[in-house]
């Protein structure tokens, strides 16, 4: 028997210098979370009887201002008086609704409005949304673009844009 035990003392040793070291866990990357600005904005709506070459004359009158457009959108709605209607932030509002006005905008609204200037990443605006959604703020619409390839713009209409901003600014 105490030639068994031995034995079996031996094999043990042999098996514990024949196991291979056991590998470290892989480290768990993680995506930084994408790095943004929050600031008030202020958006304006203009309306006009939609005409070809309508998106030139409105770029036109802007730039004739020395007015630089930062984020927009334009369409044209159906109907019996075919209207367009620009949506746009500007970086001189006040010069853009007299341009605007000059023009023959039929309308002309303005609005505050969250811009939020974030990095290019995925998972930016899911980032953003959530920060505003967990505060039981309502989002309204939104739209965003790039300008760089490396920063987005986005620009939120929120219920409380006040308190929108004060959560993305702590976020």
């Amino acid at each position: 028997m105490a030639k068994a035990k031995k034995k079996a003392a031996k094999n043990t040793a042999k098996k514990a210098v024949a196991r291979p070291a056991k590998k470290k866990a892989a480290p768990v990357l993680t995506k930084a979370a994408p790095k943004f600005t929050a600031r008030t904005a202020m958006e304006i709506m203009a309306t006009f009887v939609d005409s070809v070459g309508l998106t030139a004359k409105v770029a036109a009158a802007l730039a004739a201002e020395n007015v630089n457009i930062l984020a927009g959108t334009g369409y044209s709605a159906s109907g019996p008086r075919q209207k367009a209607i620009f949506t746009l932030i500007v970086d001189n509002p006040a010069k853009a609704e007299r341009a605007l006005d000059r023009i023959g905008a039929d309308e002309i609204q303005d609005s505050p409005v969250i811009l939020v200037e974030t990095e290019n990443k995925v998972g930016a605006l899911e980032r953003i949304a959530k920060l505003i959604a967990d505060a039981g703020i309502m989002i309204y619409y939104f739209y965003s673009t790039t300008s760089t390839g490396k920063m987005a713009s986005c620009v939120i209409r929120t219920a409380d844009d006040k308190k929108a901003i004060k959560v993305l600014r702590k976020g």
